[in-house]
């Protein structure tokens, strides 16, 4: 892999050492995609103008078919990088073809002078010379934030729906398949870092299965909605100008064709309540996914988990020996940085003085940042789950050096029998001190020839029967992925399910390994 200068050169590490994991983020958050989404906005605008029924008298000399319509649409459908450097040349410094001589130093003000130019270049084309009475309907009685405000929604819901979702249910998939794959081999459970009563490697792991699942869902259900209402949320111009059409309805319906949920009562920009609490939600995610990385770095770090080895890939710089988790470290790490990031996006947004400043403009800009951070744990954690060798021997050798686990088991049967101070018994017998196999059964030996405490030989052969391997309750997975998402999710389905389809061939030799 040749690393190019630019990413040299980066600031960051999302365009630095991580841009090739990212296209995929890029295609939804780059300035370039931003740029894009607005013509689109702007074009859909004008198309929906354009579709008024009744038509405003000023529009009724353009016929509307579908050629015109594909014409008007291929501005953003066929949007390039000399259609983006138009539009920034024409915000810093002017005298891009066709657009104004001077800078204009307005993004959005910018992207309507390469549509009103692209307008004179459809306009050349027989039978569309009416174009060029109409462009003035570009970006008619609207602010800058009906156009951003649809933009960011319509981006983060994109980028949701494709990439975010797909990838998550990926990771979902992978510690679902080893949680059932590993449903029934025991493991030593450790509260407060100490030796607890025995679980199971796979009920362990699909803790965290629930626990993506209940927080997926609740992404599932926040609503992605957006603000169109012109200069302070009234369509106040749209009024002065029509005031016979029902403005409020046409936003609506514009919203909704763009998948979108329009907010009825706005200032300048939208309330980003339900962003916040998108962002709330990922943050969750997120949460979660350090915790797993956390117990799968700890479960490494006592020899539970090996990890498989890739020729030419060195541990350590000074320690030839080592195999580091590094890819739980890096997930966790950017998790935790797209974290603060979330959390500052969703206490900052919602927040604007009077009807409008501009400190959210800023801020959107970075909206992509988090969730280029929490693809790069995504990936991280793949790569590191793809390694995962379960070494058994180490858990049962565990097991089996802990015998004290029993201990709970025993004083529970004891208590069932109404053996008087069951628990006091265990706890004279047990805290602190080494248990063993051997040490158990001797204690099982005093009780069956107590002088005072009455055991029938059933009683005593339960008792013989508890190991650290056996003590482990219940445990029983859920239904299989497709089956639970099938009812949860909508247009986001069909990509989860592909990627989940991804995963589970890119997994299939995994236990044959």
């Amino acid at each position: 892999l040749i690393i190019m200068a630019s990413a040299l050169h980066a600031i960051g590490p999302l365009d630095g050492r991580y841009r090739g994991r990212l296209q995929g983020v890029a295609d939804y958050f780059s300035e370039y995609a931003y740029i894009k989404h607005r013509v689109e906005v702007e074009i859909e605008y004008f198309i929906n103008l354009l579709q008024l029924d009744p038509p405003l008298p000023q529009l009724s000399g353009v016929v509307v078919n579908e050629d015109l319509l594909n014409k008007l649409r291929s501005i953003y459908r066929d949007f390039n990088d000399e259609d983006a450097q138009w539009v920034k040349q024409t915000e810093f410094k002017g005298g891009a073809p066709g657009g104004p001589p001077l800078a204009t130093n307005h993004d959005v003000k910018a992207v309507e002078y390469l549509l009103k130019y692209k307008m004179s270049q459809l306009a050349k084309e027989p039978g569309l010379e009416g174009l060029n009475k109409v462009k003035e309907f570009i970006h008619f009685g609207l602010t800058s934030q009906d156009i951003n405000n649809t933009c960011y929604p319509l981006m983060i819901l994109r980028f949701w729906r494709s990439v975010y979702m797909p990838k998550l249910m990926q990771i979902l998939y992978t510690v679902d398949l080893f949680a059932r794959k590993w449903a029934d081999i025991p493991l030593l459970a450790r509260t407060h870092g100490q030796p607890a009563s025995p679980t199971r490697m796979g009920k362990e792991l699909y803790v965290y299965v629930e626990r993506l699942r209940d927080q997926m869902e609740q992404l599932e259900a926040v609503p992605h909605s957006c603000k169109f209402g012109g200069a302070t949320g009234n369509m106040n111009a749209h009024k002065v100008a029509f005031p016979d059409r029902d403005w409020v309805s046409f936003a609506n319906q514009l919203a909704f064709s763009l998948g979108l949920q329009r907010q009825q009562c706005t200032t300048q920009i939208e309330h980003y309540d339900n962003m916040a609490a998108l962002f709330d939600a990922c943050k969750r995610v997120n949460t979660i996914l350090i915790d797993l990385c956390r117990d799968i770095w700890t479960y490494i770090s006592l020899g539970l988990f090996k990890q498989k080895t890739k020729a030419g890939e060195i541990g350590s710089s000074a320690m030839p020996h080592k195999v580091n988790p590094i890819d739980f470290e890096n997930a966790e790490g950017n998790l935790g940085f797209a974290n603060a990031i979330f959390e500052h996006l969703a206490a900052k947004l919602p927040i604007s003085r009077l009807q409008r400043d501009l400190t959210d403009s800023t801020v959107t800009r970075n909206i992509g940042i988090p969730f280029g951070h929490c693809i790069v744990s995504f990936d991280s954690m793949l790569k590191g789950l793809g390694k995962l060798k379960l070494d058994e021997a180490a858990i049962r050798a565990d097991l089996d050096s802990h015998w004290e686990v029993t201990a709970e088991a025993i004083q529970t049967i004891l208590r069932r029998e109404a053996v008087d101070g069951a628990y006091e018994l265990l706890k004279e017998e047990t805290r602190g001190a080494v248990v063993t196999r051997a040490s158990v059964e001797g204690f099982i030996g005093k009780l069956e020839k107590h002088e005072t405490i009455k055991l029938s030989a059933g009683v005593i052969a339960e008792l013989r029967a508890v190991s650290p391997e056996s003590y482990v309750g219940f445990f029983e997975p859920g239904p299989a992925l497709e089956v639970w998402a099938g009812g949860k999710f909508g247009h986001s389905l069909a990509p989860m399910l592909a990627a989940l389809d991804e995963q589970r061939a890119a997994l299939a030799a995994f236990f044959d390994a």
